[in-house]
């Protein structure tokens, strides 16, 4: 193929966003996140999760690539419940929706549910702790747990 020219410049990722503390990141089921019956393979969940959390930090302004790269740290799933509802399917609409429920000086609890409409179909729990390089726990930059704070809320 040869090169193309003009390319568009305004086409950019997806990018979620935050509503009265939560935050909402839409994806689609494509056919490779399903197993061979056309529905979603279990640990699929966990990615739509994971993109939904690592967008989230990005909206709330936290470079988490830099961290890594200054050898501050990186955050890392220390524990995990999930629970599957429903199952859902090629070409499915989904909207995964988190919000921190717990800051804690080394670590962050994140809720996360996923819809099909109006349907929930997944809910999980996400502690994820803040290690050094070499893998002991480490506060998390201040101004990450400011961001964090931001996002509470009270009654949460």
């Amino acid at each position: 193929m040869d090169a193309i020219s003009n390319l568009p410049s305004d086409i950019s990722p997806h990018e979620g966003q935050f509503r009265d503390y939560h935050h909402y990141f839409a994806c689609r089921v494509y056919y490779e996140d399903t197993d061979f019956s056309g529905i979603v393979y279990h640990a699929n969940y966990l990615r739509f999760m994971e993109r939904a959390r690592s967008d989230m930090l990005h909206q709330l302004g936290m470079d988490q690539r830099a961290a890594f790269e200054a050898d501050d740290g990186a955050y890392a799933v220390v524990d995990l419940q999930i629970k599957y509802i429903a199952p859902a399917k090629f070409q499915d609409n989904l909207l995964v929706v988190s919000h921190v429920s717990k800051l804690r000086k080394a670590s962050v609890n994140i809720e996360q549910i996923i819809m099909r409409g109006d349907e929930k179909i997944t809910s999980a729990s996400v502690q994820a702790a803040f290690l050094t390089p070499a893998g002991r726990p480490r506060r998390q930059p201040e101004a990450w747990t400011k961001a964090f704070a931001a996002v509470i809320a009270d009654e949460e």
